[in-house]
């Protein structure tokens, strides 16, 4: 057991390392359908608070819900096409009803998808984590140029803050000892935002605005309406997430050293759909496992439960105040970027160590790993190849961690055979 202040301190470094990915989707959405300054304020609260609800559920964990797995839940990013596309047509409400009853596919249909579980052994585990950690990697290096789209992307300050933020990181971890080293990347962070500052990039206008305290309320955007399209939509998306979240829970076993249970699994995704519902009700979105925060299981091996359940206090806690919120939006991209660049490096370079587990001298493994890996980090370096494709098939297929699963488990069950061992 870590003492509070520590467990608190590692807590807020964990929600450093996922704000930028939660914060992104409500921005998004907020934009692409022209909410106001206060709609597009309490999106961004409501994801909070319902990002800190979600992991708390899923560290806590009952009989049935909650995988008792040191996993931060967040906001899917698959979901974001298809709620602009939902509420484009129609509405909000019709969104927030589709998404509500998604969560309530996720929880009935998560006994019958740990029956598929079978299905990875440690040849498909170990591509797909290595998948999770190299199609993260593009994240990184966008936000190291400044962030996709920013007006200086790319521009050298830019990659000078990643790299102090990188050099600073990789110092403390060299050098410091104990809790000094375990929060290296919030030490990071910190140093990056503080050089930041000095060059005139960070500026604290968003805190100054941002207001007090806010309180979260169900069907803000209205009561929620339901179109069996836009149900079958959402639970498309949420098949996607079960998918990616079992590659976080195998992960994040492996970072703790403990073999992830089907049980917990399951426990795990019935979480998540209760989280997807809370998401429809307090008007928030789809949640999923996050695996930004797998790489920094790896780093700081810190593997309790404790800190995990301090960042969903911290979240619950931002999503009422505002204006504390503010504060973590003004550390640079850039210097996240640099940050992003050792989390994510762990989560792929952990995949690599459990494909060493495996013979990889033998064929079969050399196919499954090869084609896994090939097909995975191509769905997501070059989506753009299934844009022809129907909007169903290419939600699925432009999802690296989806397709490299599931070529890992088809190739698996195609080369396998009774004389064939694993390893």
């Amino acid at each position: 057991m870590l003492g509070k202040q520590r467990a608190i301190t590692l807590g807020f470094q964990h929600v450093l390392a996922m704000y930028a990915g939660a914060v992104v989707v409500p921005l998004i959405v907020g934009a692409a359908l022209h909410l106001n300054n206060t709609q597009m304020a309490y999106l961004i609260a409501a994801d909070l608070f319902t990002c800190g609800l979600a992991t708390l559920l899923q560290v806590l964990g009952t009989k049935y819900f909650g995988s008792r797995l040191p996993v931060i839940l967040g906001c899917t990013f698959t979901a974001v096409g298809p709620i602009i596309a939902i509420a484009s047509t129609s509405n909000l409400a019709t969104a927030y009803g589709a998404i509500i009853l998604s969560g309530l596919f996720v929880v009935l249909a998560a006994p019958l998808y740990g029956k598929l579980l079978k299905f990875f052994p440690v040849i498909v585990t170990g591509s797909v984590v290595t998948i999770i950690g190299l199609s993260l990697i593009p994240v990184a290096m966008n936000n190291v140029a400044g962030g996709q789209g920013s007006s200086d992307f790319g521009m050298p300050r830019n990659l000078l803050l990643a790299l102090c933020t990188l050099v600073v990181i990789l110092l403390v971890n060299r050098f410091a000892k104990g809790f000094l080293q375990s929060i290296s990347v919030l030490i990071g962070l910190a140093v990056g935002t503080i050089v930041a500052y000095s060059m005139g990039i960070v500026s604290f206008t968003p805190v100054s605005e941002a207001s007090w305290f806010n309180i979260v309320q169900p069907f803000y955007f209205g009561t929620p309406q339901f179109n069996l399209t836009a149900v079958f939509t959402m639970i498309i998306v949420n098949i996607v997430s079960m998918v990616e979240s079992t590659g976080v829970y195998l992960a994040v076993g492996r970072a703790t050293d403990q073999k992830v249970e089907q049980k917990q699994i399951i426990n795990g995704l019935r979480s998540e759909g209760a989280a997807i519902m809370l998401g429809g009700l307090f008007n928030a979105f789809p949640y999923t496992a996050f695996s930004q925060n797998v790489g920094l299981i790896t780093l700081t091996r810190v593997k309790t439960r404790d800190v995990i359940f301090a960042a969903g206090g911290i979240m619950v806690i931002l999503g009422l105040l505002p204006k504390l919120a503010a504060i973590t939006t003004v550390i640079p991209n850039a210097v996240l970027g640099g940050a992003m660049i050792v989390m994510f490096g762990s989560v792929a370079a952990s995949g690599i160590s459990i494909l060493s587990e495996v013979d990889l001298r033998k064929e079969r493994n050399l196919l499954i790993a090869a084609c896994s890996i090939a097909v995975g980090l191509g769905s997501s370096a070059v989506p753009q190849i299934f844009d022809q494709l129907p909007d169903f098939a290419k939600m699925l297929l432009q999802n690296g961690i989806v397709t490299g699963s599931v070529t890992a488990i088809l190739l698996n069950l195609l080369l396998s055979n009774k004389n064939n061992s694993e390893a």
